[in-house]
């Protein structure tokens, strides 16, 4: 893997907790800032993945898409989480 150098300037509390982790966990400096630097990264990634796909189902419903009872789709994870055949919930309707 090909990798690049940037600098960062961070405060001397953050740059002092960095450095006891990684004295901790036998790790450099570098190691800690990559991994916390992947980790965040990766969060965010997901957290945007998360509100487009809530947005485009919001969409969808206010286009007539199917809706669902949450008492009723908590009742069906339950009993597959639990090893039971439950039946799909049906669809909402006022």
């Amino acid at each position: 893997m090909s990798t690049t150098s940037t600098s960062v300037k961070i405060g001397p509390e953050l740059k002092l907790r960095i450095q006891r982790l990684a004295e901790l966990t036998q790790r450099s400096p570098h190691s800690v800032m990559v991994e916390a630097l992947e980790r965040e990264v990766s969060r965010e990634e997901r957290l945007y993945a998360f509100v487009q796909e809530a947005k485009q189902a919001d969409r969808a419903i206010e286009e007539g898409g199917e809706v669902y009872q949450y008492d009723d789709v908590h009742r069906w994870l339950n009993s597959l989480a639990n090893g039971e055949p439950g039946e799909r919930p049906k669809p909402w309707q006022e």
